[in-house]
């Protein structure tokens, strides 16, 4: 059986490669699968240090979440990995009624049968903090936006889909799981790991710096022992376990990559309502990219793309001109992130199979999942980092016009206001 440090599930395909980034930065030869791999599909990348599964759990209610997550879980059992973890948002979009995590820990906790299921809260790279509990979040990733604590935050707090009320991760989650939470504060963390002390069986971990992370993986390492190790957080498990291999020399670091340089025209497809996007795509029409603007309620309704569509969209990336495919100024509660991003994906695919796009961006992390499997991606890989928690990635598909695309997916909290051109120019 092949040795894999770590396997991650995650809850989005804009989470996944986040997560996909921080591991491969740590030196890991990482894919990124569209479903759990077999022990077969695996043998196909002998080399595999760590793998990920992107899911799309983030959209769904609780019981369709443990379905999906039961029997991915037990599939990723069987691979032998040392630590499986529930990649979550760094910002833990979730609520009891949809993309519970609270769900997840207690699916992960069937499963695995952990005596301890950590939960790390922070991920400063990204601009996360989590101190005595509480998540504080800057506003955006890869910006100079200023920080709020989770329930104070500007975008956050207005979430669509999963608004923040509450920045105690202890209480979110304690309305999504009957497990009690404890909690291993910055203090604690000043100790050796071996002396650190909790009593729940789930329980966070604070995250204000490098050092923190550091040590969190240490404590991971010793929990895992000769078991496999379940774990819930964002990208900062992939850091925190990263930085403790390294330390470890089981990984070497990479800290160098070749630019993947300018490519002509880029496709853009956004289902993010976040106003981080929306200024960013205010930012690309100001700098010359086209936008064709779709009618997400008919689309939601009907389930379908009017032909139009297509051919405007084909049309401009002909004339060689930047396209920007969005929802337009007017945001709609409730509407269906898998019709939209279906929609969304189809639309990618369509001018991928025309030969008109090289490089495509999937903004927003609800309708991440869908488009991704509209779009018939199997895999992806890391290419590049260009923008820290969204790094270009290269497409693994059966379909020959989609295999060998260039893909990036971004969360609508990612990113400064000229996103799109830094795509445009594949340089960060």
């Amino acid at each position: 059986m092949q040795k894999i440090l770590l396997a991650f599930y995650g809850d989005d395909f804009t989470g996944s490669t986040d997560a996909l980034e921080f591991i491969c930065r740590a030196g890991a030869k990482a894919i990124l699968f569209i479903e759990p791999p077999t022990t077969e599909q695996l043998k196909k990348y002998p080399d595999l240090d760590a793998y990920g599964v992107a899911g799309k759990t983030r959209s769904l209610p609780p019981k369709e979440m443990e379905g999906i997550l039961l029997d991915a879980f037990e599939k990723m059992k069987v691979t032998g990995a040392g630590h499986v973890h529930y990649k979550v948002c760094s910002t833990f979009d979730s609520s009891p009624v949809i993309g519970s995590i609270g769900k997840a820990i207690d699916c992960g906790a069937t499963v695995f049968n952990n005596k301890t299921i950590p939960v790390l809260g922070g991920m400063p790279a990204l601009g996360r903090f989590c101190v005595f509990g509480n998540l504080f979040a800057k506003m955006g990733i890869g910006s100079e936006g200023k920080i709020y604590r989770l329930d104070r935050h500007p975008s956050m707090s207005k979430h669509p889909v999963t608004p923040a009320d509450e920045s105690d991760l202890r209480l979110h989650l304690g309305k999504q799981t009957d497990k009690k939470i404890g909690l291993i504060d910055i203090i604690e963390l000043k100790k050796a790991a071996t002396d650190i002390c909790w009593e729940e069986q789930v329980v966070l971990l604070d995250a204000l710096n490098e050092a923190h992370l550091l040590k969190a993986g240490e404590w991971m390492e010793l929990q895992r022992k000769d078991n496999i190790l379940f774990s819930v957080g964002g990208s900062s498990v992939e850091m925190a376990l990263g930085k403790y291999w390294n330390e470890k020399q089981l990984l070497q670091p990479v800290d160098e990559w070749k630019a993947p340089g300018k490519v002509h025209p880029l496709l853009v497809i956004s289902g993010s309502c976040s106003p981080v996007t929306a200024a960013q795509i205010a930012y690309a029409k100001a700098n010359g990219f086209e936008e064709v603007i779709i009618d997400a309620v008919k689309i939601c309704n009907d389930g379908i793309v009017e032909e139009a569509v297509f051919k405007n969209v084909n049309a401009l990336l002909q004339q060689q001109k930047n396209v920007i495919v969005h929802t337009g100024e007017k945001q709609t509660d409730n509407l269906s992130s898998e019709k939209l991003g279906t929609a969304l994906g189809t639309i990618a695919k369509k001018a991928a199979e025309g030969s008109l796009v090289k490089r495509i961006v999937v903004a927003g992390g609800d309708t991440s999942s869908y488009a991704a499997r509209a779009m018939e991606i199997e895999a992806v890989e890391m290419i590049a980092p260009i923008i820290i928690g969204a790094p270009l990635c290269k497409a693994i598909s059966d379909n020959k016009y989609m295999h060998g695309i260039e893909v990036n997916f971004k969360g609508g909290q990612v990113g400064s206001e000229n996103y799109f051109e830094v795509l445009l120019n594949g340089e960060s």
